[in-house]
């Protein structure tokens, strides 16, 4: 394979011209430049990615950052976006913060640095330069996509599903199927995606003249132990739930295995539901009814925003949802799919 002392033998010059003509043509003299291009034909050399991205101060590389990897959720939305970035000429550099302040805006100092073109974030903690600037009403100083997440006030393009909506959903589901009394376990307090879900399950009870029960919400942090441990304390309850709503796939599968061990039929006594429509949905024992999310849709869609916010073809503020839907299954209505109640 050829490579650059190749080119600049046949060329008749040095190699550092040819690194010029490579990365700075404007200050190489013409002449040159064409001998350059002739050898480089006559080899059939491709001049490596760091120097083209030198030459159009670019890098081609886009950082995805994660909360954490170990989530089933993230992996199919960053094969969406792997999917556009790779049709487009793009790298991806894939990151977790383990919600680490320190971690995340690392990554994001590599966009100054010129290491790094753009970041798409999924998870709910901001770079502290994004921050900055939404406190003094600014837009974000870096190119930036939020997948998934949003956040009041900053201006940067976003895809997502309706989480109010989606959530309204599953709890129709619930009432259809003669629950009254249906508990929510919810992730964290401030994160946004629980205040729109929460907002959706109060929602739906309100339009069904269900009061609303302070008791019957508790508050989980997306995990499969928060979501047992919630089941927990939700049947220590005098009058139990018939139905749980998590804001989760993760803590439905908790859910479920506290129900197991608690010896309560999952949903002769109690309904199960989640959301995400993770992979394993369908194998957890009953079913999980869940809201499914395009996760590799909402991939794909935040890196062509990605890639219009790099060639300024789109708004600041491009907003984009993604359909959801409700997959009905066993920990819903049973096997022979007869109601619950």
């Amino acid at each position: 394979m050829a490579n650059i002392r190749d080119i600049a033998r046949l060329a008749g010059v040095s190699v550092a011209t040819v690194s010029r003509a490579l990365a700075k043509p404007n200050i190489v003299r013409p002449a040159t430049i064409e001998k350059v291009k002739s050898a480089i034909a006559a080899l059939d050399y491709s001049p490596n990615v760091v120097a083209s991205s030198l030459r159009r101060q670019r890098s081609d590389t886009i950082i995805v950052v994660v909360p954490n990897i170990h989530n089933p959720f993230y992996s199919g939305v960053v094969q969406g976006i792997e999917n556009i970035a790779h049709d487009n000429g793009y790298r991806i550099l894939l990151g977790e913060t383990q919600d680490n302040q320190d971690r995340l805006d690392r990554y994001t100092a590599m966009i100054a640095s010129r290491g790094a073109d753009g970041l798409i974030l999924l998870g709910s903690l901001l770079p502290s330069v994004v921050r900055d600037s939404l406190a003094e009403g600014r837009d974000s100083s870096i190119p930036l996509v939020l997948a998934c997440e949003r956040f009041d006030g900053l201006k940067s393009p976003t895809v997502e599903i309706d989480n109010v909506a989606a959530s309204r959903l599953a709890i129709e589901h619930l009432l259809e199927q003669g629950h009254r009394r249906i508990a929510t376990i919810t992730g964290p307090a401030r994160n946004n995606l629980t205040v729109d879900r929460l907002l959706g399950y109060r929602d739906a009870l309100k339009a069904a003249s269900i009061r609303f029960d302070r008791k019957l919400v508790v508050e989980g942090d997306f995990s499969i132990k928060s979501g047992y441990d919630a089941m927990t304390h939700l049947l220590t309850l005098d009058k139990r739930p018939t139905a749980v709503f998590c804001a989760n796939d993760e803590m439905a599968i908790g859910v479920q295995k506290a129900l197991w061990d608690a010896d309560v039929a999952i949903p002769d006594e109690i309904a199960v539901v989640g959301f995400d429509n993770l992979r394993f949905a369908q194998y957890a024992v009953p079913s999980l009814t869940t809201i499914m999310q395009p996760t590799v849709e909402i991939g794909e869609t935040a890196m062509k925003l990605m890639i219009g916010v790099l060639t300024a073809h789109i708004a600041a503020g491009e907003r984009v949802v993604v359909p959801h839907q409700l997959v009905v299954r066993a920990s819903t209505v049973g096997e022979a799919g007869s109601p619950s109640h």
